[in-house]
């Protein structure tokens, strides 16, 4: 094996902690004089994200309207939302071990949904960018999980065929699917949401130990560790 690609958001981004530390600086500062129930704005503003699949200016919208902050326009909350959020970027658990372990032995990539230059930020923000060699996010290319193509394209940034990159994600669909359909091989990342994953070739729920799983993957299909 010559590179590992990874997802975004739940992999080496913790999203979940990041947008709970987000929202509680927001409510806590900007929306303070007009809110009566922050915690129940935080837990609302969850439900509607949606684990991310409900982009920022519906999610503002409709908050607008169950609390009544007719202070604040749609735009002025997702301006903040979308210059501050890279501010509370928290990597998930044992990814910067993982990272620093595997880079002097492997070309890394990054490849995710979502829009540019927002993810491009917040992945920054984690301070492992420079170790990576190809940063690709959907918006920017025109493509998007789980379509092949995304995933060719960061194989031919990396210089690596299909057969020689391993892809590692949290989602059974968009990642996982997605880079086996593309030819390459994966490693299923646990979440409180996706559990589990019958199809990828090998699954992760501590990213402390996601070295010795690529390096056994790389010796299972014959390569040297």
């Amino acid at each position: 094996m010559d590179a590992v690609i990874f997802d975004l958001d739940q992999t080496l981004l913790d999203r979940d902690r990041s947008l709970r530390d987000f929202i509680h600086w927001q409510c806590h500062g900007m929306l303070r004089p007009y809110l009566s129930n922050k915690a129940d704005f935080i837990a609302r503003f969850m439900e509607l994200d949606a684990n991310g699949t409900l982009w920022k200016d519906k999610v503002y919208a409709a908050l607008i309207e169950e609390f009544s902050l007719t202070e604040w326009s749609v735009q002025e909350l997702l301006n903040v939302y979308e210059s501050c959020f890279c501010a509370f970027a928290i990597p998930r658990s044992g990814v910067i071990e993982a990272i620093t372990h595997l880079s002097p032995h492997y070309k890394l990539g990054l490849i995710s949904n979502g829009k540019s230059p927002f993810q491009e930020r917040n992945f920054t923000a984690l301070g492992i960018a420079p170790l990576f060699k190809s940063v690709i996010v959907s918006q920017a290319v025109g493509l998007r999980k789980p379509d092949p193509k995304i995933f060719l394209l960061g194989c031919q940034e990396l210089g690596v065929s299909p057969q020689q990159a391993i892809y590692v994600g949290d989602n059974p669909i968009a990642d996982i699917n997605g880079a086996i359909n593309a030819g390459l091989h994966t490693i299923f990342v646990t979440t409180s949401l996706y559990a589990e994953c019958n199809n990828a070739h090998a699954a992760c729920s501590d990213l402390k130990s996601l070295p010795s799983i690529v390096e056994s993957l790389a010796v299972w299909n014959g390569y040297p560790p």
